[in-house]
């Protein structure tokens, strides 16, 4: 039986048992929650970093955007607020958009 010690979305368990297979899982508690939320983000990340078409990349980013949502509300907030606090810094400092990439800059 493979082991893999891994936060999963909540339907995961009844799919795994629609299909028939024996599974185990364990309910996290809080701490342990945001710790494999935060792994699950750095593994989300890694397979964005490696998708190799737009279609795998857009997967992988609304994976990222679903343990962002999960994150905020771990945090006391919710994605709404996340959203606003990324458009004030857009306002004050600007986006990405540009493709501007900083070499140096004189003391």
């Amino acid at each position: 039986m493979p082991t893999y010690n891994k936060l999963v979305r909540d339907k995961i368990p009844e799919i795994i048992e629609a299909s028939g297979k024996e599974f185990r899982t364990k309910q996290l508690n809080e701490d342990e929650y945001i710790k494999e939320l935060r792994t699950k983000l750095d593994e989300e990340i890694i397979e964005y970093q490696e998708a190799n078409t737009d279609e795998q990349a857009l997967e992988e980013l609304a994976d990222v955007l679903e343990i962002i949502h999960s994150l905020a509300v771990v945090h006391g907030s919710n994605f709404e607020a996340v959203e606003e606090i990324r458009k004030a810094k857009q306002i004050k400092r600007g986006g990405f958009q540009e493709k501007i990439f900083l070499i140096d800059v004189e003391d």
